[in-house]
């Protein structure tokens, strides 16, 4: 196994193997120190909030990460979690997207609940 300072300075020098083993999402190289599945899956999904990517990508990753363990409520809260260093913005505008990723028809609820108070 790796240790973190020997992953760290393979990656600063671009070292093509670390780089293709970490590409490789199947190969799950054995050298390499991962993250649990489902703590994996919510990092891919706040990098997506980061980016703004487009609804499809939040399917993949919400599944993902629904299939790795984590709940409705773990998947609103890797949002949050992301909301200080990404901004309102891109938060506003994952969110929706999340919803509907997960299942969740935002855009119902408003309608059929009271205004809400600022």
């Amino acid at each position: 196994m790796l240790s973190a300072e020997t992953t760290l300075r393979r990656l600063v020098i671009g070292d093509r193997a670390l780089l293709c083993a970490i590409a490789d999402l199947d190969q799950g190289d054995a050298d390499v120190v991962r993250l649990d599945e489902r703590s994996e899956a919510l990092v891919r999904l706040g990098v997506l909030v980061a980016l703004d990517a487009p609804q499809s990508a939040y399917h993949a990753a919400v599944a993902a990460a629904t299939l790795a363990g984590a709940s409705f409520d773990n998947v609103v809260a890797c949002l949050l979690a992301v909301a200080g260093e990404v901004g309102t913005t891109r938060v506003i505008s994952a969110a929706p997207r999340i919803a509907l990723a997960a299942g969740y028809d935002v855009d119902a609820a408003l309608e059929a609940t009271a205004p809400l108070e600022p």
